[in-house]
């Protein structure tokens, strides 16, 4: 099939499963705008908002809507690695009644992983993520177990509650593509939200893509056109963000932020940005693109220092200053 073909069966699809979420999610246009960009982009996605804004059942829904395997992990202070990865079991062969191991496959064995409150456990169960995250496979006793594509990981945080929780560490969080804050729904949305969820009436949601058509469309994404003019300006605007950046970095960086985000946003911005372009029924990347994933894409990757935090100032709004300052 033709891309321009595949193109638009991507928008068509995108509308249907769309239309599929918006019987069970009310509002949050723009959070299921970036879950399917990160989506069609192969990209892992951390959802921060306060508890009750529907985080978990977003994914969750996704995942029926795209008939795709789904496991759901609660992390919790006493989850172990194997209990996400699998672990190697102590088994009686019937035939030879000799005794050998057998791998017992975790629940991170599937294509839509919702780790529900990553930040509850500790640094040594959240690194269990790390190898299958980046490398598509789980290494246990010394073997190695490659995960079924599609493979994407959909974490949720809360980002108020703070007793009991461990920080992600940078390393964890560049392997999310985007990080996707979830707000109060609006006045009218919350009636639609209070009258729908009481009503005891559940909405019948029918599967629109399979994982066969998933990976066609994420193929498709790489091989959308970007040109020089828009990846310099990316890169421009990544390598803006460090201080330490051959003193280029505009003075308001250099007194903000102890470290900016590295060349995975890089990568990051020009794939979101050609996904973006698809889904808005266009074959070509445009700056606007890059910028409508900016914030998802460096919001995570930009550590302020302490003046910036004694002045109030937040990642988002040196993002918005560097959108101005960074010239297209």
């Amino acid at each position: 099939m033709e891309d321009l073909e595949l193109a638009q069966e991507l928008l068509k699809a995108k509308k249907n499963v769309v239309d599929e979420i918006q019987k069970v999610i009310i509002g949050q246009d723009e959070v299921i705008e970036d879950l399917l960009v990160a989506l069609f982009s192969k990209g892992h996605c951390l959802f921060v908002g306060v508890p009750g804004l529907a985080k978990t059942l977003l994914v969750s829904t996704l995942a029926q809507v795209l008939d795709l395997g789904f496991s759901r992990i609660q992390f919790t202070p006493d989850l172990m690695p194997s209990d996400i990865t699998g672990t190697d079991i102590l088994h009686e062969d019937t035939t030879s009644g000799k005794r050998v191991f057998q791998f017992i496959k975790g629940p991170i064995f599937s294509n839509i992983i919702l780790a529900d409150e990553i930040n509850r456990t500790p640094p040594k169960t959240q690194a269990a993520l790390l190898q299958a995250m980046q490398e598509k496979q789980v290494t246990v006793g010394g073997n190695t177990y490659p995960l079924t594509p599609p493979f994407l990981v959909f974490a949720t945080q809360n980002p108020i509650e703070h007793e009991g929780t461990y920080p992600l560490p940078e390393a964890q969080l560049d392997r999310f593509m985007f990080i996707i804050n979830v707000a109060y729904p609006s006045k009218e949305e919350e009636i639609k939200i209070a009258l729908s969820t009481t009503s005891g009436q559940l909405a019948e949601l029918k599967p629109i893509l399979n994982a066969e058509q998933v990976l066609k469309f994420q193929e498709l994404v790489p091989r959308v056109p970007v040109s020089e003019h828009v990846a310099r300006y990316a890169v421009e605007l990544v390598q803006n963000t460090r201080p330490q950046q051959n003193g280029s970095a505009p003075d308001f960086v250099k007194e903000w932020i102890d470290w900016g985000a590295g060349p995975r946003a890089s990568q990051y911005l020009i794939l979101g940005a050609k996904a973006k372009a698809l889904m808005d029924n266009r074959v070509a990347t445009t700056i606007e693109d890059v910028k409508a994933v900016s914030r998802q894409v460096l919001e995570h990757r930009i550590i302020l220092n302490f003046k910036a935090e004694a002045e109030n100032i937040k990642v988002t709004d040196v993002i918005e200053k560097l959108l101005t300052t960074v010239k297209a």
